[in-house]
């Protein structure tokens, strides 16, 4: 048995879920392909309907899962709604998109007819993680089972509860099974399951990889970011894009992947900018409970992070935002910006995953980009200054799978922003229509031209071959 506690309030156990141990994988698995082999066969038009209804049944109860979510991850409840309002827009998305994603694509010409099919692996395993766990399991689920997959989710023993909700909800050939390192091992090497995604970090990351490439699975692999911000010497300090700012940063207590975790401004500007994120810290960033209104920061997710962000707060150290939390009731970290730290320090080279971002004064644009570059967690970063057209200049030379401008991952890590720009895929491959091919593999079927009834037969005899 999984027993989850309310990080706001450990002494509060918010729910529990029964352990899938990895003896019991083999029949979960095994349900899952039937489920499959009846699903795939379910015209694509149907299996959106199906969708459209688990995504309305979702948004019906989104209030309630709202806290609950809030309970058991002590993100505030706002977020909470948020997220999953986007994972609903999300879904809607994925049915609408679905039909050309999914479409053959056809040829009939002078060379002869090709039709590229777009098939379903199967059955899709999903790991995901306990930081943002209805969306970033949404990113797997929507695109696998419109594309007639069939899934089987394993989420983080430290977000059990919301997921396994939201999964009844949502319907189909969806299947939530609990567990460890262990049952995720089993899981991901199984021989029926046909294609992995995984969300998490790097060592994590690695062990999946293993276990899919083992038995050649094709496989999707999110891993952490120690993402920089660089402030180019005309980058405007005005409450609105200091207040971005610190949100990128401190969004879920600094608890995601995609936030801003390197900061760096030229020397010249440090003083001033560090006044100017503190000022917007003081407006915008309030660390308490959770459920408590106006909340924006809650606790970390456990005492392990909470020690761990604990250590990382040396040196010149400023404390953020307004702090109505009580330490000895949850897992509550003080968020803290620490100035010009050592660059070969763990808060600078190290994804810190809490509520502690270094601020890093540069000489140059040169060796700025040489220091954002430097590590092995290329995926985003954000470039700041007035003029966009250098911006862009400067972002082409980061060496992430993102960039952004004047903003870090769209409005400041805010999923309670207007969901719009997930028609795009330079979001990223899980967000676009790249992510939704992820899910389904192409089947090429031809007839060449010389072969189709009533052609002449091929100069050269049976096995002519093309020149060229």
């Amino acid at each position: 048995m999984i027993y989850r506690e309310n990080p706001a309030r450990t002494s509060e156990i918010v729910g529990h879920v029964i352990v899938t141990p990895p003896s019991t994988v083999d029949a979960v698995v095994r349900q899952a392909h039937t489920s499959y082999l009846r699903w795939s066969a379910v015209p694509l038009f149907e299996r959106l309907l199906a969708l459209s209804d688990g995504a309305a049944s979702v948004e019906a109860s989104i209030d309630d899962l709202a806290v609950l979510l809030a309970r058991e991850t002590g993100k505030p409840l706002a977020d909470c709604r948020g997220e999953i309002g986007f994972a609903v827009r999300f879904l809607r998305w994925v049915v609408a998109a679905a039909p050309s994603a999914y479409a053959d694509d056809a040829t009939d010409d002078e060379a002869g007819r090709l039709v590229r099919v777009r098939k379903p692996y199967g059955v899709v395993a999903a790991i995901t993680p306990w930081n943002a766990p209805i969306i970033l399991a949404m990113l797997k689920i929507g695109p696998a089972l419109a594309a007639g997959n069939a899934v089987v989710v394993k989420p983080s023993p430290l977000a059990p509860l919301t997921i396994s909700r939201v999964a009844a909800l949502i319907g189909g050939p969806l299947t939530v099974v609990h567990g460890g390192a262990e049952t995720g091992a089993a899981l991901v090497g199984h021989p029926l399951v046909r294609k992995v995604a995984f969300t998490g970090g790097a060592a994590g990351g690695r062990a999946v990889a293993a276990l899919a490439g083992d038995r050649l699975t094709p496989s999707v692999l999110e891993l952490g970011g120690n993402d920089p911000a660089v402030l180019l010497d005309d980058a405007p300090f005005d409450d609105a894009a200091m207040e971005r700012l610190v949100m990128a940063t401190f969004a879920t207590s600094g608890q995601v992947c995609m936030a801003a975790k390197r900061l760096y401004v030229p020397s010249s500007r440090l003083d001033s900018f560090v006044e100017a994120y503190v000022s917007a810290a003081s407006r915008v960033l309030i660390t308490g409970d959770p459920l408590a209104p106006g909340v924006t920061m809650g606790p970390v997710i456990s005492a392990g992070a909470r020690a761990s962000s604990d250590r990382l707060r040396a040196g010149d150290v400023r404390d953020l935002g307004r702090f109505e939390a009580d330490p000895a009731a949850g897992y509550f970290v003080r968020p803290a910006l620490v100035v010009s730290p050592s660059p070969d320090s763990a808060l600078v080279t190290s994804e810190q995953f809490g509520p502690v971002v270094p601020v890093l004064g540069y000489s140059s644009e040169d060796a700025v980009l040489a220091a954002a570059n430097n590590g092995d967690l290329g995926l985003g970063a954000s470039v700041w200054s007035a003029d966009e057209d250098r911006a862009f200049a400067f972002a082409r030379r980061f060496e992430a799978g993102f960039a952004f401008v004047n903003t870090h991952n769209r409005t400041g890590m805010s999923l309670r922003a207007p969901f719009g720009g997930v028609k795009r895929s330079g979001w990223g491959r899980e967000y676009g229509a790249e992510g939704l091919a992820e899910y389904a593999q192409t089947c090429v079927i031809h007839a060449p031209a010389a072969y189709r009834p009533g052609a002449p037969a091929p100069a050269g005899g049976a096995t002519a071959y093309p020149a060229g």
